[in-house]
């Protein structure tokens, strides 16, 4: 790679690995785009959410969209003829094939309609022939329609091979046990091979890559830089290898209901967290969890999905105003809920509550394309708040917190899962940086923080009643709770600046040979407390 002389060399190639389409992933973008400011030469690899390849800038950093082919991930029950659902198309695009040709027909059977109509209209056909021809399109027709149905019949079939198995008898929990007492954690490989799917689109990327260090995001893609540090080591070369654990893994809600998944997804994670010279996660509690799940020396280093104070483009358009959007006055009380919409965030409480809060209006910051958000509107509709329900998309993340500066109180009501407990997510730190007051659900670490902190109230997950108390008392008196906010130092710790120097330190930790960053001091900095160095399996 070639530098002019206006711009420094980079201190060292870092290949990010990430499972998503990168967009949307604040964590994920923040730090590629701060280790590409602190010099490094930063290439995140994502994945194709179309089979396209794609390319694009995120300030510094190169972003690569690989797409990623699934013949693994399917079962291999789906290629096979089904006892239960004899009639049930075979998969590979038959039923598809099927289904248009069928479509083909009625539409040219509704063209030669047509034509038999004008033509008696011009008087060309009448009396018997006419006639001859309206029952041959009839019986067409009757035809079309049957074969439509046995073709919707045959593809519902196929559908129930496909997905409906739930992988919970007795010959799977057996099936899983067998595997996992003859590979241990190699078993992963019979009992999730999907997971070679992600090695062989990403794989070959890194190797050509030939970094000097991987940073792994989340379960999936630990595996995939461990593979490369190990070849890479087969080569004589020294890859370093940072695992940035997202979520812990035994307390995801398998998205398959079946007994393989969870199992399967331990078993490859045990297999590489050896490989990872550091570890970094989003919270205290995920760390000590990481620590006892994997025997490690040292709980891994904490790395807050902060906000970003610095990363808004020179370019970009002043975000938008919320009330405008919503089409509110400034008088309003106004609620606002941001990120993701699933029944597990408990947005269902929200819609609940609007009828027993009167003249408060709600903001969704959602995609407004799921079915999900749509049932929610219709529910507002039939509990006669639909004019209090504002659904809005998305804006970049820099622009977050002063779009959401424009509520009264930012919502959390999510439910009580494992991984909700556990950490500050997002839209805590979002909401806090808006200088909202918050009302959060009762899971730990967001409730423990908010009644120290003074910044909000707390409620019962998925109790309605207690959502509205919360509610209430926070829009009774506001500026007690934004009072929270001129804490000193609260608010300096949660910014991503804070973030980048922990991720700063890490690196150079693991690359002490490169250069220092521009305009860094030259002492390096200390090691941070819990940046794991793991020795590799033998």
């Amino acid at each position: 790679m070639e530098h002019d002389e206006a711009t420094p060399p980079p201190r060292g190639r870092i290949v990010m690995l990430v499972d998503n389409k990168v967009e949307g992933d604040s964590r994920v973008q923040k730090i590629a785009r701060s280790a590409a400011e602190a010099g490094w030469d930063v290439t995140l690899l994502g994945r194709s959410p179309d089979g396209t390849e794609r390319t694009w800038r995120l300030g510094a950093a190169e972003v690569r969209l690989l797409p990623v082919p699934e013949p693994l991930h399917r079962r291999r029950h789906e290629f096979r003829r089904s006892l239960r659902w004899p009639l049930a198309y075979r998969s590979g695009g038959i039923a598809e094939h099927r289904a248009q040709w069928v479509r083909a027909w009625r539409a040219d059977l509704v063209v030669r309609s047509a034509l038999v109509t004008r033509r008696a209209a011009a008087g060309e056909l009448a009396g018997g022939p006419l006639r001859r021809a309206r029952r041959a399109l009839r019986r067409r027709e009757v035809a079309a329609r049957l074969l439509d149905r046995w073709v919707w019949l045959r593809t519902k079939m196929m559908n129930r091979v496909r997905y409906g198995r739930r992988f919970r008898s007795p010959w799977d929990r057996a099936y899983t046990l067998f595997w996992q007492l003859a590979l241990g954690d190699r078993a992963w490989r019979r009992l999730e091979p999907g997971l070679w799917d992600y090695e062989l689109a990403y794989g070959p990327e890194v190797d050509r890559l030939r970094p000097d260090l991987i940073h792994a995001h989340d379960f999936r893609m630990l595996g995939v830089g461990a593979r490369a540090k190990i070849r890479a080591g087969g080569e004589g070369r020294r890859v370093a290898l940072v695992w940035d654990a997202h979520e812990f893994l035994p307390g995801i809600k398998p998205w398959r209901d079946h007994a393989r998944w969870l199992p399967a997804h331990r078993a490859h994670e045990r297999e590489y967290a050896p490989y990872a010279d550091a570890v970094l996660t989003v919270s205290a509690d995920l760390a000590a969890l990481l620590r006892r799940e994997h025997g490690l020396a040292e709980a891994p280093g904490v790395l807050l999905n902060a906000p970003a104070d610095d990363h808004r483009p020179a370019d970009d358009a002043p975000p938008p105003d919320l009330r405008a959007e919503c089409g509110i006055g400034p008088d309003v009380p106004l609620l606002v809920y941001s990120g993701a919409a699933a029944p597990q965030r408990g947005l269902d409480s929200l819609v609940e509550a609007l009828p027993r809060l009167p003249g408060v209006h709600l903001a969704l910051v959602v995609n407004p394309a799921l079915r999900y958000v749509e049932r929610l509107a219709d529910r507002a509709a039939r509990l006669g708040a639909a004019d209090r329900l504002h659904v809005l998309p998305y804006v970049p993340h820099w622009q977050v917190v002063p779009f959401l500066s424009g509520a009264d109180v930012g919502v959390i009501p999510i439910h009580r899962w494992p991984n909700h407990e556990i950490a500050l997510i997002t839209k805590f730190f979002e909401y806090a940086h808006a200088r909202l007051p918050v009302v959060v659900s009762d899971v730990r670490t967001m409730a423990a923080t908010v009644r120290e902190t003074g910044q909000g109230e707390v409620f019962r997950a998925g109790d309605v009643d207690d959502l509205v108390r919360a509610v209430t008392a926070v829009l009774a008196d506001p500026a007690r709770h934004r009072a929270a906010y001129d804490r000193p130092g609260l608010l300096a710790g949660w910014t991503w600046s804070a973030q980048a120097e922990v991720l700063e330190a890490v690196y150079r930790r693991l690359l002490p040979d490169a250069p220092p960053p521009p305009h860094a001091d030259p002492p390096a900095p200390p090691t941070p407390r819990g940046a794991l160095r793991c020795t590799p399996p033998t």
